[in-house]
């Protein structure tokens, strides 16, 4: 059986769609048939070389709707049919890392959940069923930046009436907004793209202000919590100077490799918390049910981060768009009705 799939061959891309052969599938594996796609800064990071390139010819894309077509041995979370959201975060179930597909020339590598392909192969450990009222399209964004962005509130410890700076408006720094607000929590947004803040002042209500106006004094005694998602270090840093003395920073962007981050050790010993957040700390099968159904009752309005939709042939538009900071959360239909 033969697929069209996006290949990055050479570090800055371009993706280009080829035929790919799909191998047999192994323990632990399902064939699935991927509807939408989400776009994310990972899938910038791998093509610019941050994640090495020893693995390149290579599949990327990471959170994605699909309807299953095939188990294989050992797979008993899934079965053929099934509505799932794949994502690369792990969940329960058997972990099968890589899968090779074959082109007319040489192999292409994939991960545990390659994405931006219109059949794939996913590690059952990598997907979990869903309710079919959640339209594809909605559900692809649960695979990633719904699930990690809204679990980092969920885990964070902050409560209703507490103060909240989000740092990066996209897809992650989005969902940690709308999760944060259904649960009562006073949200402010930083951004330097003027667009997104007024995207949020419209569609969530929130108080937003361009990172290069920040003022603490402007705040009183600080944010209560903090949640850094552009991946920037200056903004990662003012996540924690802006912090109450007892307050936390939460990091989830990623910096270039390399570089660092500089703090002031004393707020340290005065009660400030510096962590991160390596995937939103969620776990697949409890929170990605959990979110849909808080989008099917309405109070988690994933529709919203939706900007645009691409068509699969023009995925590279999406990316270059995504990474001049012109999306939300950009969405690729594969084989979406």
């Amino acid at each position: 059986m033969k697929t069209k799939a996006a290949v990055l061959r050479n570090i800055n891309g371009p993706l280009i769609i080829e035929e790919l052969e799909i191998p047999v599938l192994k323990r632990g594996q399902v064939l699935v048939k991927i509807l939408y796609s989400g776009l994310c800064h990972s899938n910038i990071n791998e093509i610019r070389g941050r994640k090495g390139a020893n693995f390149i010819p290579h599949l990327t894309g990471h959170e994605a709707s699909a309807i299953v077509m095939e188990v294989g041995e050992g797979v008993s979370k899934v079965r053929e049919n099934d509505y799932v959201v794949c994502s690369w975060v792990k969940g329960s179930g058997l972990e099968v890392s890589s899968v090779k597909y074959q082109s007319n020339t040489d192999i292409v590598n994939a991960g545990a959940c390659s994405t931006f392909v219109e059949y794939a192969i996913v590690s059952e450990n990598r997907i979990v069923k869903i309710p079919r009222e959640v339209e594809p399209i909605v559900a692809s964004l649960l695979g990633c930046a719904v699930q990690v962005g809204a679990s980092i509130i969920d885990k964070s410890g902050i409560k209703s009436g507490q103060k909240l700076a989000v740092f990066g408006i996209g897809g992650i720094g989005a969902s940690v907004l709308i999760r944060a607000i259904s649960l009562g929590i006073e949200c402010y947004a930083f951004d330097v793209m003027s667009w997104k803040l007024n995207w949020v002042r419209k569609e969530l209500g929130v108080i937003a202000v361009h990172f290069d106006d920040f003022n603490i004094a402007h705040f009183n005694d600080g944010f209560d919590f903090s949640v850094e998602c552009s991946g920037n270090k200056a903004a990662m840093e003012t996540a924690y100077e802006c912090l109450k003395s007892n307050g936390t920073a939460i990091i989830a962007g990623n910096l270039k490799p390399g570089e660092k981050i500089s703090i002031d050790y004393w707020g340290l010993l005065t009660g400030k918390t510096l962590k991160g957040a390596w995937g939103g700390l969620s776990f697949l099968d409890a929170d990605v049910p959990f979110y849909a159904l808080s989008y099917i009752y309405g109070s988690l309005p994933i529709d919203k981060l939706i900007t645009k939709v691409y068509p699969f042939n023009e995925i590279n538009a999406g990316l270059e768009d995504l990474e001049s900071g012109r999306l939300v959360r950009g969405v690729i239909k594969i084989l979406g009705d």
